[in-house]
């Protein structure tokens, strides 16, 4: 006799499984990126590669994160998994956690962040809520960023994934990427592009220093903006004072 429908049963493979091993960046090139905000990062990634804007860092402003992308999936309001990446992480290793964006459950809390903090991971980035929140805030230098909280605790139930694709705030995460965050929001970089991408900040950087000091001091020409609407034939229209005035008559101004 069942004891339970089979549909209730969960199936090795693609929704419940854990790949133990991942390539990971260069400690060159965490170094490398850690020295960059992440509006310079996303400038440099054409704007397509920062995570929705509600997932934000939690813990403190001064928080941040730079390290390689341990994923997790989890159906919303469990978190399995998320206990078992405690196993999998390695020091300095960012676990980013796809729970759908639920606002539910919470996916983890001060406990699961003290027993990460102790295996060396860096931090957490969560499509979803958190709870505790305050005593995650007294483990110090433990940046969360997440969309919330709740009083609302997960389940450990499954299923759910390890160190495969994810989605994290509408951008596509791979294991091994780089998560880069700060009080300014979430960026991912994916690790093929990683090595080409940091050489483009750096000579970015260069030949934009000068143009900075020139701005703090008030020396610069808005010329090219006239350029892009005159190629675009924007009409720009100077009235006349006998217009202006009638104008200034209609509006009551």
């Amino acid at each position: 006799m069942a004891t339970k429908p089979r549909s209730a049963h969960l199936h090795p493979g693609p929704g419940f499984r854990v790949k133990m091993n991942i390539r990971r960046p260069t400690a060159e090139l965490i170094r490398g990126f850690s020295q960059f905000p992440t509006p310079d990062i996303s400038d440099q990634l054409n704007r397509l590669y920062a995570v929705n804007p509600g997932i934000r860092c939690l813990t403190s402003d001064q928080h941040k994160v730079c390290g390689p992308a341990l994923t997790v999936k989890v159906f919303p309001g469990d978190n399995l998994m998320v206990h078992k990446a405690l196993d999998v992480l390695e020091p300095g290793d960012v676990v980013i956690i796809d729970a759908g964006g639920s606002s539910m459950n919470a996916v983890l809390g001060d406990l699961i962040s003290t027993k990460a903090k102790h295996r060396g991971a860096q931090g957490f980035v969560i499509d979803g809520l958190v709870r505790d929140l305050q005593n995650i805030q007294e483990l110090g230098n433990f940046p969360v960023f997440a969309r919330g909280t709740t009083p609302i605790g997960p389940l450990h139930r499954g299923p759910g994934e390890i160190n495969y694709p994810i989605c994290c705030g509408g951008v596509v995460v791979n294991p091994g990427d780089l998560i880069v965050g700060d009080a300014m929001g979430v960026v991912i970089v994916p690790q093929g592009i990683a090595a080409d991408l940091l050489l483009r900040l750096q000579e970015h950087e260069v030949a934009m220093a000068d143009y900075f000091e020139s701005v703090k001091k008030g020396n610069f020409s808005n010329a090219w903006v006239d350029n892009i609407l005159t190629d675009l034939e924007c009409p720009m229209i100077r009235g006349s004072e006998s217009e202006i005035e009638e104008a200034a008559e209609v509006t009551g101004k």
